[in-house]
């Protein structure tokens, strides 16, 4: 049996499918019966718990083969590092406590970096407390989500441009999040191999100016990449509802990526998905 944490999401959904489809057991947990109901009705076992609630989440981990594990960002909190450090002690805790062996971890690209990464920071801390935690854990190390652009999506439609923090023409790794999450179910299946680090790839590499091309196509329109400054990152994440703490660590994370400090700690290792760009902006519009 293999239990799925974030399975109302992208990736643990994905996950928990993509078990499901291979007949295996699964338990997802979720924080209310409600959001549990959908799964149950797929086969899954279902299980009430937060990262809030170590009790809970350690009965929930109980007897599984292996666990998987990401821990959502809260980007309102105020002093968000010392708050996601907070929830990855509990996830690590749970873990311990329950007695499983293996974890498949949900971290990024960079992850092996203890600076200059913005939120990513938040995610070295947690595979380090993950791997004191349990005997085996893979780490799985994604670029940026191809799904990111979903909420731009609408500025595309009706100003026709798609803005960008990187340089348009530059091509960057992103994946789809339902590469991610198959082979996150890949990964459990497999088993524990002590401390394991896969570091994930789309198909290719794509640039904001291919992702422009594409959404042109798919809704026929021209649509053009705006490159913004990064002087602009911090007040439009606070647009958003992030918090100032958090507008100013994603500044350092694309302050680091144009830097190109932030990058894979093995990049001859790959492994690269299937989903391209195109197939995913298809599915967002």
């Amino acid at each position: 049996m293999f239990v799925v944490l974030g399975a109302t999401g992208n990736t643990g959904a994905v996950v928990a499918e993509t078990l499901l489809g291979k007949k295996q057991s699964v338990r997802v947990v979720v924080r209310s019966q409600e959001k549990g109901v959908a799964w149950k009705s797929k086969g899954a076992e279902v299980a009430v718990a937060s990262l809030d609630d170590v009790p809970a989440l350690t009965k929930a981990f109980e007897g599984a083969n292996g666990v998987y594990v990401l821990v959502p960002p809260n980007y309102g909190a105020e002093a968000w590092l010392a708050d996601q450090r907070t929830r990855m002690d509990r996830a690590a805790e749970a873990v311990n406590k329950s007695g499983v062996s293996h974890v498949v971890f949900l971290s990024s690209i960079g992850g092996q970096l203890s600076g200059g990464t913005g939120p990513i920071r938040a995610l070295h801390y947690g595979e380090g407390k993950l791997a004191g935690a349990v005997k085996h854990v893979t780490i799985l190390r994604p670029p940026s989500f191809m799904e990111n652009w979903a909420p731009v999506i609408g500025t595309a439609k009706s100003q026709e441009v798609l803005p960008t923090f990187v340089a348009p023409q530059v091509k960057i790794p992103t994946i789809s999040t339902r590469d991610i999450g198959r082979i996150g179910a890949e990964q459990l299946l497999s088993g524990g191999q002590g401390r394991k680090v896969v570091e994930l790839a789309g198909p290719e590499e794509y640039s904001a100016d291919q992702a422009a091309e594409a959404l042109s196509t798919i809704l026929g329109k021209k649509v053009i990449a705006q490159h913004a400054p990064l002087s602009v990152v911090v007040p439009t994440y606070k647009t958003f509802g992030f918090s100032d703490e958090v507008a100013h660590l994603f500044e350092e994370m694309y302050t680091g990526f144009s830097r190109n400090a932030i990058g894979y700690e093995h990049p001859s290792s790959l492994v690269r998905g299937h989903v391209t760009l195109t197939d995913a902006l298809r599915a967002m519009v």
